[in-house]
């Protein structure tokens, strides 16, 4: 089972959850506003209506993995067959569709994929892509992916995107999947401990890790955001790095395979 180390009791879910649903909301309101879905956006090939498509296609397995977990191998096989090319052909079958069509889709089915979420219990364990999930993991999941999809679309429309407390998921995305950064770059991973201080939007500090680490990440929770979902490159962020093992990190650093 792929595990981040995340700890999340029910209260803690029950909190996190409406920050799924907003970000959503969020974005839904930028795009429901923007008439033109073919722009292109950061992300090569992939237009506004492309990006709202990949995010419906993931909510619906989603709902396939936790509903239906016996069918979710004909998606592996799918995503098997299709490669590299897989969220590319995915996106761009939604992305054909009509905008209304698309838009309705995407709003049903991340409703449909929060109750789903709400429902199942915290430890049960649903088929993902070379994996096992829990909600525990499916819900920072599905928040990190709306909002790094949402931030090109923002960027494609010229509109800042605000950031909020809502970036402490993706933070916490970030700083637990530093073994998986190491492991996607054929890396050992580092033994010593980290310590992550990241200034949140409303000025405060979020940490994570001892104080007297001796590897050390420092800066804005947004760019930090922003580098672990590849929005960014480290030399476009605020992040600094002190010791050998954090700075490599920030070089690799990634939420997902």
């Amino acid at each position: 089972m792929l595990d981040y180390g995340l700890d999340m009791s029910d209260v803690e879910r029950d909190l996190a959850l409406p920050d799924l649903v907003a970000e959503g909301d969020e974005l839904d309101a930028l795009v429901s506003a923007h008439a033109d879905w073919s722009e292109p956006t950061p992300a090569v090939g992939w237009t506004i209506a492309h990006q709202i498509a990949h995010l419906a296609a993931a909510d619906a397995n989603v709902l396939i993995a936790i509903r239906a977990p016996e069918a979710f191998d004909d998606v592996l096989k799918q995503a098997d067959d299709a490669g590299s090319r897989y969220a590319d052909l995915d996106a761009a079958t939604g992305a054909a569709e009509p905008r209304a069509v698309l838009l309705e889709r995407w709003r049903t089915g991340r409703s449909e994929v929060a109750a789903a979420l709400r429902d199942v219990p915290l430890d049960h364990g649903f088929p993902w892509y070379g994996s096992e999930l829990t909600a525990r993991l499916m819900v920072p999941l599905r928040l990190m992916e709306t909002w790094a999809h949402g931030q090109d679309i923002y960027d494609t429309v010229g509109i800042p995107h605000r950031p909020t407390g809502r970036l402490r998921h993706v933070a916490s995305l970030g700083v637990v999947g530093r073994e998986l950064s190491f492991y996607a770059a054929q890396l050992p991973t580092p033994t010593e401990p980290f310590r992550v201080e990241l200034t949140a939007p409303d000025g405060l500090t979020w940490a994570w890790g001892p104080q007297d680490a001796g590897q050390r990440i420092q800066g804005s929770a947004l760019d930090f955001c922003l580098r672990v979902t590849h929005r960014k490159s480290r030399a476009e962020t605020d992040l600094t790095a002190i010791g050998e093992d954090a700075s490599r990190w920030l070089d690799i650093a990634r939420v997902f395979l």
